[in-house]
């Protein structure tokens, strides 16, 4: 312990108690930090530190302070008094403001309280204790407002120039482990480009304000069977400290996400959140990959175009080279998503990747591209399909074949199970697939594709302009993911997606709205904050704009989201489609079509799509939607998944 502390002040006359005392269970198990709470004998709420009021809740309940040393404490007036929703309570400062220790800061109406039937205890906690302290002193009993009743001792980096620090990646691990309900309530993780996607026993455990508020986290979710971490551009790295933690879920053999257990759901909504869950755990590894991919190909077709004099040659071993290199995670898609589909399911990934490895076997390919039959059984004919670039037939395959593994385990002595298990199940798994399975559901898939496209492209303005509005309405609770393997069948199976087009739209525009954002604020750490959120939107990943800034300050959200309207109706007004996966500014190189360089004219529909995008979003912005007199408001909540009580 070193020599740095900080006294805390009682905010109210009574009797000073240990949080674990009060009858609170998230206060009295010190889940919000350290602190302690008083038995108010009136209703006048001081400050317990000086500092600047960071926040206040809606409902007047609650007023956090951020001291110099970089302390965050909230006063919290009573117990569920949240559900008075302001009645009662008058706060007497504002955000922003800068308190003395021991200045009038809120008023609370006891009686009124005690009527309600609802506890008038006052906690005072100190959120960030993980991270800034070492120690904590309480003397409990009677005491005056403004009274010292405890030290806070901090830790060595806790000091005054690092009130805004952001937690290592392992201290930030530590504190999502502990507030999604411990290493006890968790069945797996996986992420995506964004997010960490929990799988948890209860989410009940979770403490989603806690987690919310601790700045590294833009927000929480609860959506597709998941509760969904979201980080934003650092998550590969907080990922991999939070595995680091938890050893045990890469060697778990059971699946990371069971869905038997009676979760209080019904269970068609526990079916959906667990199929939703599944393919965003397949996809998820995947896309970055898909996405270079996109890119490169798009490159190489503006290379060979006449106009800017065909740099590249289509004959010339560089071209067939690097176009091999973009071809293969496309071309080879089934064996990538297998193997990624196992380890979400915690089967052997090789055995998906065998199976995949067979369905995109060159001869098969081959007979399917010439529609040989396989065999005739009656009046139905079974025939040979080419799975290259295909999606969901592995999918249910690398089902199968775990559900094939956990059965033959069970039933074969151990000391068969080493070739045995995977012989019988990539030969039945394999065959199931390719005569019954894989010509069933590709024909689905690239059915519902190619109507998706067609609807697109045949309803022009009015299609771009709806889907361009709310799009990123999908992100925020994000069934965004639902949307991506189709836009992946669509290119797959067609090799363009209109739909994608649009799409690009509402990334450009959140991000042309943050960065207004960025610009018209004289806030150092807002300008900080909007810049990055605006460049990673730009990339195509509107997650650190959306939650960081866009959707705290509402209207900035809605001027994106015009901006990517009018940006969707030109693009469905001009038939713009896309021929690559990777969205945002740098997909510009998608628009550019492999198989007829000269056609530019997706290039051109991109070209004036995003330029009135950024324009429309940030004039809006900047004359209605952002001013630095704004008060940022609380991370929006989420709407509980169909299902759920």
């Amino acid at each position: 312990m070193n020599n740095e502390k900080e006294a805390i002040l009682t905010p109210v006359d009574g009797q000073v108690i240990a949080l674990s005392k009060t009858s609170d269970p998230i206060f009295s198990q010190g889940t919000m930090g350290e602190g302690f709470g008083v038995i108010p004998s009136n209703g006048h709420i001081v400050a317990p530190v000086a500092g600047k009021v960071s926040m206040i809740a809606q409902t007047g309940h609650a007023i956090g302070i951020v001291t110099a040393s970089g302390l965050e404490v909230l006063v919290h007036m009573g117990i569920d008094t949240v559900q008075l929703n302001g009645e009662g309570f008058e706060v007497k400062v504002k955000p922003d403001q800068e308190v003395t220790a021991g200045q009038e800061i809120a008023a609370m109406d006891l009686e009124l309280i005690k009527q309600k039937g609802l506890e008038t205890t006052v906690m005072t906690m100190i959120t960030n204790s993980p991270a800034m302290l070492s120690g904590f002193d309480l003397t409990e009993g009677d005491a005056k407002a403004g009274d010292v009743v405890a030290t806070s001792y901090l830790k060595q980096q806790a000091t005054a120039d690092t009130a805004d620090r952001k937690l290592t990646y392992d201290e930030l691990a530590s504190f999502i482990i502990k507030n999604v309900g411990g290493k006890e309530n968790i069945n797996g993780l996986i992420h995506c480009i964004t997010r960490l996607r929990f799988y948890l026993k209860d989410e009940s455990k979770a403490n989603d304000e806690i987690l919310k508020n601790q700045r590294g986290i833009l927000d929480i979710m609860h959506a597709g069977g998941q509760y969904q971490v979201v980080i934003g551009n650092e998550v590969t790295n907080v990922y991999d400290a939070v595995m680091k933690q938890l050893p045990e879920l890469e060697n778990e053999d059971q699946p990371a996400a069971s869905s038997d257990a009676d979760d209080g759901k019904n269970p068609i909504s526990r079916a959906f959140g667990n199929l939703i869950g599944f393919i965003t755990g397949s996809m998820s590894p995947v896309i970055g990959v898909i996405a270079a991919s996109g890119i490169i190909k798009g490159l190489l077709a503006l290379l060979t175009l006449p106009q800017l004099g065909a740099l590249l040659n289509t004959k010339s071993t560089i071209y067939i080279t690097v176009s091999a290199m973009a071809d293969s995670a496309f071309f080879f898609l089934p064996i990538i998503v297998g193997f990624s589909a196992a380890k979400r399911l915690k089967s052997d990934p090789i055995i998906a990747a065998v199976i995949g490895g067979f369905i995109t076997y060159p001869q098969l390919i081959t007979w399917g591209t010439h529609l040989k039959t396989m065999f005739t059984l009656g009046s139905w004919h079974f025939q040979f399909l080419n799975y290259s670039y295909s999606i969901f037939p592995m999918i249910l395959a690398a089902w199968m074949a775990a559900k094939c593994e956990k059965w033959f385990k069970k039933v074969l002595p151990s000391y068969l199970q080493m070739i045995f298990v995977p012989m019988f199940t990539i030969l039945i798994v394999s065959t199931i697939t390719i005569v019954i399975t894989g010509p069933v559901i590709q024909g689905i898939a690239n059915g519902i594709a190619v109507f998706v496209n067609w609807l697109v492209l045949s309803s022009g303005w009015v299609g771009g302009l709806v889907i361009g509005a709310f799009y990123q309405l999908l992100v925020i609770f994000g069934l965004h993911w639902g949307v991506v393997p189709l836009v992946a069948q669509q290119i797959a199976g067609t090799g363009q997606s209109a739909l994608n087009a649009i799409i690009c739209s509402t990334m450009i525009s959140q991000g042309a709205a943050v960065l207004a954002v960025a610009i018209k604020s004289k806030k150092a750490d807002m300008k900080e904050l909007g810049i990055a959120a605006a460049i990673s939107a730009f990339c195509g990943v509107t997650e650190p704009a959306i939650y960081g800034v866009n959707l705290r300050y509402k209207k900035v959200f809605a001027s994106g989201c015009i901006g990517s309207g009018v940006g969707g109706l030109i693009t469905g007004l001009m038939h713009g489609t896309m021929y690559g996966f990777t969205g945002g500014l740098i997909g510009f190189s998608s628009f550019f079509n492999p198989n007829n360089p000269t056609n530019l004219s997706s290039f051109y529909t991109f070209l004036i799509a995003s330029a009135a995008s950024i324009i429309v979003a940030f004039i809006v912005t900047w004359v209605w939607g952002y001013n630095d007199d704004m008060t940022m408001g609380k991370k929006v909540e989420k709407k509980q998944r169909p299902g759920t009580k």
